[in-house]
């Protein structure tokens, strides 16, 4: 067990007590082994000088080794330090998947500050609202206008001291670093000569010696803003501690990862907590390779594959379609990918065989938020699992289903309720929020928000969220339920449930569909397709057909919020023209 101060590792209550996920441990899983949770500048540096001569990042044709990376973090936490930047300092990054994004993480975690990751896609009001809400007072950026044109406000006003300013073209290789700036020159950012702005290049002019900081691994490392369950946006402070432990415990799943020889796909943005642990922590504590791409291009993820033969790719279930319903995917190869770890969104029974099918690499759903670091349950990847299922806890992690009346008492296996979780990945709070904190962490373990059951072996099975319940007509229709049915008929790509309001039922099922491409199915053939799968209370009132993609979060699943809001204001107009 873990012997770790602050964390309780004694059951809390029968269920806990007798943990069925044991008898369900893939080969070379122990849930009982240690947990390495040094900071995570401790174990890169261990890492670097293990593997300095491996290759470390590939992004876009240009390669840079574990030597050059770790002179690169010396040189840039030296930087840094040289600026003030140090413990109780919050540094932001506001960039896109490059070397940069690296580099800056683990170079501001070796100074002891606060890293606080800002999304690119993040509008001008939402970049300004969250380095008021952080305190952040330092910020790395690209010098292209899109993201510089939304941290001058903050720089005119002074809550932000300094800006870190990085060169695209500096990461490219030649030629595309030269033709970078004659292409693209429209897209650059004008920037004048301040005090405030240091370029990347002058950050790290210096001989990166310099003593390690001291790091209490209690300390925070990261500001990590979640939307939760209200929508309103909040940090999870998450501790040295909790983010090591976390890629820790996610490695102890791949026992068979060999050292110093692996290549990730990193697509997921990093920014994204999930990419985070799963791709950049895990790689870079492993000696892995990052084979690093800026967004998800699907002709550009396919060659890269093809060309560069990664062997561990986590990602969301809708890369994974789209790889499944992609054009003339026979002519890439794909079999040099070994593992797939799916997040962010349930993972569709029929899209993970299609891609195991296409692929002969093994694809598992995993579970977990930010508030968790963010991984707490995974299938396994060693062991056959269950379709449908979310998987067993991870290495040192308790789960508890809880009662929806009463979220202390838990329910008996295989009944619904509260998935509610302890481990040493728990964030510590949300920043400057005590009563939400106090909503979602009781007693050490963390209300997930999410319904669901654990059967026999341990296996945990999500029903839904529980703010995305329908509550039809005094029943509790859950859309999960009904997306796993439509995604069952070969011709859809995609499929998203939401509950719409209806004057006598309260709430009604409204399912949004894209069919893959070439296909033709109306409303009428697919209710006729769910009938003997789905209860009348589950069965979509309407079916809206779309030839687009379905609107996205800022990670990549279907957002139902978007949704909703569009349904709000199609029924706002339908009111105004009656009126």
């Amino acid at each position: 067990m873990i012997d770790e101060p602050g964390i309780s590792r004694k059951p809390a209550t029968a269920h806990a007590t007798a943990m069925p996920w044991l008898r369900s441990q893939a080969p070379g899983v122990d849930w009982h082994a240690p947990i390495d949770m040094r900071p995570l500048p401790e174990r890169f540096r261990e890492t670097a000088a293990r593997f300095a001569t491996h290759p470390c990042l590939e992004f876009l044709g240009k390669s840079f080794s574990y030597a050059e990376v770790a002179a690169l973090v010396d040189r840039a936490s030296k930087g840094l330090r040289e600026l003030g930047v140090g413990p109780g300092t919050r540094f932001g990054l506001y960039l896109p998947n490059t070397p940069y994004y690296v580099v800056l993480y683990y170079a501001a975690l070796a100074t002891g500050a606060t890293v606080v990751n800002f999304n690119p896609l993040y509008a001008k009001e939402e970049v300004l609202w969250q380095i008021q809400d952080s305190g952040t007072t330092i910020l790395a950026t690209l010098d292209v206008d899109v993201l510089w044109s939304k941290v001058t406000p903050a720089i005119a006003d002074g809550r932000l001291k300094k800006v870190v300013l990085c060169k695209m073209a500096g990461v490219l290789p030649f030629p595309k670093n030269v033709l970078f700036p004659l292409l693209k020159h429209k897209d650059l950012a004008k920037v004048e000569r301040s005090a405030s702005v240091i370029a990347f290049e002058r950050l790290v002019a210096n001989d990166g010696r310099q003593e390690p900081v001291a790091i209490d691994p209690a300390s925070p490392a990261l500001f990590q803003y979640t939307g939760g369950t209200t929508g309103v946006p909040k940090a999870a402070v998450l501790s040295h501690r909790a983010i090591a432990a976390n890629a820790s415990q996610v490695r102890m799943l791949m026992p068979t990862l060999a050292l110093g020889a692996e290549r990730f796909l990193g697509v997921l943005p990093l920014c994204h907590v999930f990419a985070m642990t799963a791709v950049m922590n895990i790689a870079m504590t492993t000696g892995s390779q990052i084979i690093l791409l800026p967004r998800f291009e699907l002709d550009q993820l396919l060659t890269t594959i093809d060309r560069l033969r990664p062997t561990i790719f986590p990602g969301v279930p809708a890369i994974y379609g789209a790889i499944n319903h992609a054009k003339k995917v026979g002519r890439y190869e794909l079999r040099s990918l070994k593992f797939c770890i799916s997040g962010g969104a349930p993972l569709p029974v029929e899209v993970k065989r299609r891609f195991e099918t296409l692929t002969a690499c093994r694809l598992v759903e995993g579970y977990g938020l930010s508030e968790a670091s963010p991984v707490a349950i995974c299938n396994p990847l060693l062991a056959p699992g269950k379709d449908g299922s979310i998987g067993v806890p991870l290495p040192g992690t308790q789960v508890e289903i809880r009662s929806l009346e009463d979220q202390r008492v838990p329910v008996a296996l295989g009944e619904q309720g509260e998935i509610c979780v302890q481990g040493p990945q728990l964030m510590d709070g949300y920043w400057q929020k005590p009563e939400e904190t106090a909503q979602v962490l009781v007693d050490g373990w963390l209300r997930t928000g999410d319904v669901a059951r654990m059967d026999e072996d341990g296996y945990v099975f999500v029903v839904d969220r529980i703010k995305d319940v329908i509550f039809r007509g005094g029943y509790n229709v859950y859309p999960r339920m009904i997306e796993e049915a439509i995604y069952a008929h070969p011709d859809v790509a995609e499929a998203c449930v939401v509950g719409i309001d209806d004057d006598i039922k309260g709430q009604v099922p409204k399912a949004y569909v894209r069919l893959r491409e070439g296909a033709t199915l109306d409303a009428a053939t697919l209710r006729s397709f769910l009938v003997d799968r789905l209860s009348k209370l589950e069965m979509p009132r309407d079916f809206e057909f779309r030839s687009e993609p379905l609107p996205k979060t800022r990670i990549g699943k279907p957002s139902k919020l978007t949704l909703r809001q569009e349904e709000a204001a199609r029924h706002q107009r339908e009111r105004e023209k009656r009126a």
